[in-house]
């Protein structure tokens, strides 16, 4: 795993662990508020979708390394 950066560092130092803890709550009952607006099936649609457009940069970066290394 990355090292943490700099300014992960800077926060974890300057913001108390019980706000950070707040902060992780409040965002997740945004994300919960949110998803009850959304219309059923949505979320594995916008999972489907991601994972399909993650799958075409793969093919894309897969066909720029073939042809660098035809032309060494």
């Amino acid at each position: 795993m990355a090292e943490k950066s700099e300014r992960e560092k800077k926060f974890k130092r300057e913001i108390p662990e019980e706000a950070r803890e707040h902060f992780k709550k409040a965002r997740d009952e945004m994300r919960s508020a949110i998803e009850g607006f959304l219309p059923e099936g949505f979320i594995e649609h916008r999972h489907a979708a991601r994972r399909e457009m993650m799958l075409a940069w793969r093919s894309m970066l897969d066909a720029a390394i073939k042809r660098m290394d035809e032309k060494a």
